[in-house]
């Protein structure tokens, strides 16, 4: 079976992401989705859970999407569950070149055994990012062209607290 590794916080989880995850699935028979926690990084909007479960609904009916969260590292974690590579969304020339260095590592720590695989969202989604979302709806704006109505109706839900 042909395995690979999408990490990040999905905080939310954009359709940029959607798209990313999308795109490897065509390619994949699994695409594991790894929600992955920065234990230095206090201010999430969503919980670990809420965040595995958000993604978890939108990709109810698709078998070839899991969902699971750790604290490891992304190349740990595609290790531990056997998959040949980590995917990785890019975005701009300045994501390349971070990620190009951490294929490096991640390649080097996995003794060459898991590789980077970069993407690219397609074009009318390459400049959403979860901070954006995050910044937009803190001043009320429709953040529906960014974001899945579920995860919409999530954040909505938040804010009435």
């Amino acid at each position: 079976m042909n395995k690979v590794l999408y990490p990040g916080s999905f905080d939310p989880i954009t359709k940029g992401h959607m798209n990313i995850i999308e795109q490897a699935t065509n390619l994949f028979d699994e695409v594991i989705v790894a929600v992955l926690v920065n234990l230095s990084k206090k201010n999430y909007f969503f919980s670990t859970d809420e965040r595995v479960n958000m993604i978890k609904e939108i990709y109810k009916h698709n078998p070839k999407v899991k969902v699971i969260s750790s604290t490891m590292a992304a190349v740990d974690v595609a290790m531990e569950n056997d998959c040949q590579g980590i995917i990785r969304g890019l975005r701009s020339v300045s994501d390349f070149d971070y990620e190009i260095a951490l294929s490096q590592i991640n390649k080097n720590i996995s003794d060459k055994k898991v590789n980077t695989i970069c993407l690219f969202a397609d074009s009318n989604y390459q400049f959403i990012s979860s901070s954006m979302v995050k910044e937009v709806f803190s001043f009320g704006k429709d953040i529906s062209l960014y974001v899945h109505e579920s995860v919409e109706k999530r954040m909505k839900e938040k804010m009435e607290f």
